[in-house]
């Protein structure tokens, strides 16, 4: 990894790499240090609004959305120029992140730039058009064609935590369907966007609009205009769920099509005949990141026959964790996104003890790290599940433990939330972990390690967790709508 951190301030309108209208700029803080890493555009209104135009050109007015050969081409350039920018890429993300460089050889990059191939290679997996069989209706008969075409403009709101993944899951889907696109980062992570818009002016011949990058200190404010307005035809969100909520709102008004990757409390069942020094030992694994992840398994529920073993691992695992600066590759947990994040996070775990939960490890901010946004991996023990720190999304390195009585116990108590994105069971048993998975009302289920997550793995939640599926083939359709034409049957 490169030591100096280069970076792209601009955003990309219409073809451009531009700075605001106004001038305006905001500093980016790296979250390790809490020292400004640089300056980033800061758009206003006429900002999005100019954004917003352009991508309803170039789709009504380009080729772009029709020539599926030319949008191969440009978006197999744009998969070559962040091979080539990989290493600068890193420095951005280890910094504005805070994430641990580890994590930037799998998801939080490499991966991800690599699983573009699969996204660009779905133009040639869609079937675009076919034929349904002659039908009769009302004495005539009649073919029928299905089409699918692009929906047309895509605005993109991503969040901060897997922040160039989560963009790239978005972005390139929507242009390979040939949609335009107007992307609207977190505040906090504003690089892993203006990047993208770089790579995208110097290494590709994508015409001006197609794809936009729109950055902003007050990001609720600009994205009240790209949710609301009449020309964008759908909205795909990765973030909270209230947010998502106030997206799907606002959305609603002129009736675009929404898609939502929201919250999560996922569930890990430890089954009473699991390898527990296996499953306990690496329970640590849930600060990994700060445990700013919407999957990962934030309730572990273990058997009362095993509990106090399986307490006692955790306890050694939690405390043996190492953490601290990201760039110290022994390091698999850095600091939270921000101050904010941090008192949120302490916030809760305050409530934690005062609703009678046992706090075994952690539970405040490291003595030994005098600089950055860092809390101790906590490990709450005794947990009632109907608690607050049992149904809330926390978003910080806290695992909570809840025993339970038998096989159906556990499937009540992982059901017992208003989210459904993920979850794991464990145990030796296959046959007896993989039926619990399928009872399990979650979008995603690991069983004994099996991994879901992959290009071609749709994802998404039930409940609150989100509408839709991202990845996949399911993920490419939600970014298509479909035409049927009637036709004169042949004679």
């Amino acid at each position: 990894m490169t030591d100096v951190v280069v970076a792209e301030s601009r955003m990309y309108i219409d073809g451009e790499l531009t700075e605001a209208i106004s001038g305006a700029t905001y500093a980016n803080i790296n979250p390790a240090t809490e020292e400004e890493i640089g300056q980033v555009s800061d758009a206003g209104v006429a900002d999005m609004e100019r954004a917003i135009a352009a991508a309803r050109r170039a789709f009504d007015e380009s080729g772009w959305a029709t020539d599926r050969e030319f949008r191969k081409r440009c978006l197999h350039q744009l998969h070559e120029g962040l091979v080539k920018e990989a290493e600068v890429l890193r420095a951005q993300i280890v910094a504005e992140v805070g994430s641990p460089i580890m994590l930037t050889y799998a998801v939080q990059q490499d991966s991800c730039i690599e699983d573009m191939v699969w996204d660009i290679d779905c133009i040639d997996r869609i079937e675009w058009e076919y034929d349904l069989p002659v039908h009769e209706f009302f004495g005539m008969k009649s073919a029928r064609r299905v089409l699918r075409e692009p929906i047309g403009v895509v605005g993109a709101i991503t969040p901060w935590n897997f922040p160039f993944m989560l963009n790239l899951s978005k972005v390139i889907p929507a242009l390979a369907a040939g949609n335009t696109v107007v992307l609207k980062p977190a505040p906090d992570t504003p690089w892993s966007a203006t990047h993208i818009g770089r790579v995208a002016a110097e290494y590709t011949d994508i015409p001006a609009g197609v794809f936009n990058v729109v950055t902003a200190g007050n990001a609720a404010a600009i994205g009240e205009v790209l949710s609301g307005d009449l020309r964008v035809d759908m909205i795909s969100f990765t973030g909270s769920t209230a947010t998502g909520k106030r997206i799907m709102a606002r959305g609603a008004e002129t009736l675009k099509r929404v898609f939502l990757e929201l919250g999560g409390k996922s569930a890990n069942i430890i089954l009473d005949d699991a390898d527990l020094a296996a499953q306990c030992g690496g329970g640590a694994m849930v600060c990994m990141h700060g445990g700013q992840g919407c999957a990962i398994g934030t309730r572990m529920l273990l058997p009362r026959s095993h509990y106090d073993e399986g307490v006692e691992l955790l306890k050694a695992a939690f405390e043996g964790w190492k953490y601290g600066d990201p760039t110290n590759p022994e390091n698999l947990q850095g600091p939270l996104i921000s101050a904010i994040q941090r008192e949120r996070v302490l916030g809760y775990i305050e409530t934690g003890k005062a609703e009678g939960a046992r706090l075994v490890v952690g539970g405040g901010r490291p003595a030994h790290l005098d600089k950055g946004y860092y809390v101790e991996p906590t490990l709450f023990v005794d947990v009632d599940p109907d608690s607050t720190i049992a149904q809330e999304e926390i978003f910080g390195p806290v695992l909570v433990v809840i025993p339970y009585d038998d096989d159906d116990d556990a499937v009540r108590i992982a059901n017992n939330s208003r989210y459904g994105l993920s979850g794991s069971v464990n145990g030796r048993d296959l046959d007896r972990a993989y039926g619990i998975a399928k009872r399990i009302r979650t979008g995603t289920v690991a069983v004994n390690g099996g991994q879901w997550f992959g290009p071609d793995s749709p994802f998404g939640g039930y409940k609150e967790s989100g509408l839709g599926r991202e990845h996949g083939i399911p993920g490419f359709e939600e970014y298509l709508e479909t035409k049927t034409i009637g036709l004169p049957a042949p004679s």
